[in-house]
């Protein structure tokens, strides 16, 4: 194996990681699994070929796309997460005492062992906290099935290649929102917009056919390069998205979490975008 990782996804551009150290490898009945140590980010996931998470910069990514919509809708207590086998999305939504119940529903169930063993610096304890409902299942079936309802869905999928194609979909977006309870709210991730500008436009326009309020927001990740991430965000409450600062810190210092991307004042900027970003948002 090359001492270097170089991740192909966008057909003009590419990236790389050196390899340290292979740390395992293996293939799943669904995709390539990869895991080796660089210097600088740590152990690094890869699924078929694309870098999924770092122990570096991991924490950006899950405490966008779990605080954010928590500390917005301010009584959220019942969660699903689609994906995120890694467990950094579950440990971040756990973290609020206010939640009573994270179903995480993952197609793949080897990358949840693998987390368990290789990846406790990101998932930690969270799959045995007695809140959380590990579901070893489609994400697109669950939720066209499931009659439970919740206050949050966090799509935590990989892009939109593979297993992870269907959930960039209207007819999931549809049944996500079936599945929320008055007021839930849905977050996406969405890719780099500057590379992936297609997958947030089309995201954004099924979001708008099914909800009084959609938008993105964004957040820097290292591992993400090319630019930006943007995170869907999409919500029948028209007024979370207009909460006063003050209100967020209040919400931020009553869950008593610690962070190192997140705070009030990043929510409310991280929905101000650029305009090469906002006319993909607003592309009919």
């Amino acid at each position: 194996m090359s001492d270097w990782f170089r991740e192909t996804l966008h057909r003009d551009y590419e990236s790389g990681l050196r390899i340290e150290e292979v740390l395992f490898e293996a293939k799943s009945e669904h995709q390539h699994l990869l895991l080796f140590r660089n210097a600088t980010f740590g152990r690094v996931l890869t699924l078929d070929g694309v870098v999924q998470t770092t122990e570096a910069d991991e924490f950006i990514y899950h405490e966008m796309l779990a605080h954010l919509p928590i500390l917005a809708h301010g009584g959220v207590e019942r969660v699903l997460i689609i994906g995120g086998g890694d467990g950094g999305m579950l440990e971040e939504v756990l973290k609020h005492r206010c939640v009573v119940q994270a179903v995480q529903v993952e197609i793949d169930a080897s990358v949840v062992d693998f987390a368990k063993t290789h990846l406790r610096a990101i998932c930690g304890q969270a799959y045995e906290d007695p809140r959380t409902e590990l579901v070893i299942a489609d994400g697109l079936k669950y939720v066209a099935e499931t009659e439970r309802r919740f206050d949050l869905i966090i799509v935590d999928s990989t892009d939109p290649i593979g297993p992870g194609e269907v959930l960039f979909t209207e007819r999931f977006y549809a049944d996500c929102k079936r599945c929320l309870s008055d007021g839930g709210i849905l977050v996406t991730q969405n890719g780099v917009p500057f590379l992936q500008a297609d997958e947030l436009s089309q995201t954004l326009r099924f979001f708008r056919r099914l909800f009084a309020d959609t938008a993105c927001y964004l957040a820097t990740v290292p591992t993400y390069a090319g630019g930006p991430m943007a995170f869907g965000w999409a919500t029948d409450d028209t007024s979370l998205r207009s909460l006063p600062l003050e209100t967020l810190q209040a919400r931020f210092s009553g869950a008593g979490i610690a962070t190192r991307y997140y705070t009030p004042a990043v929510h409310l900027g991280a929905f101000a975008l650029p305009p090469y970003i906002a006319e993909m948002v607003s592309r009919p």
